[in-house]
């Protein structure tokens, strides 16, 4: 199993970033896929998953704001973020394979990517 994330980067507030996870190894039409993000040294959160049947669920944080979208084609998943603020700053997962109903940290997934770097600042 591989997930590659990417489409991180420096943003300032207000503006909008699309994250990209392109993955392989596995029947991704068939899995619920996860975003999610950590702030080095601080805390794990999860972000959003879209199930195999499209239904999306968000973090109070994000609804709104954030969109999860899949296209099963191009094995790849994607989170369109609007309206960015400063502790959106983390670097953001994709991940499968969730082994409780409640994530708290990456290693509750049993595969995640290399994470991208999302920085909203002025």
């Amino acid at each position: 199993v591989q997930l590659a994330e990417s489409g991180g980067g420096l943003v300032q507030p207000g503006g909008s970033l699309r994250l990209s996870c392109a993955a392989s190894g596995f029947i991704f039409s068939s899995k619920t896929m996860h975003w999610a993000r950590q702030v080095p040294g601080k805390g794990f959160e999860w972000v959003s998953r879209i199930s195999s049947d499209g239904s999306t669920y968000y973090a109070d944080s994000v609804k709104g704001r954030f969109t999860i979208s899949r296209d099963n084609a191009k094995n790849t998943v994607y989170l369109q973020m609007n309206s960015l603020k400063p502790e959106d700053t983390a670097v953001y997962y994709c991940a499968t394979g969730a082994k409780r109903v409640m994530v708290t940290t990456i290693d509750d997934y049993k595969y995640w990517g290399q994470g991208t770097q999302v920085t909203v600042s002025s």
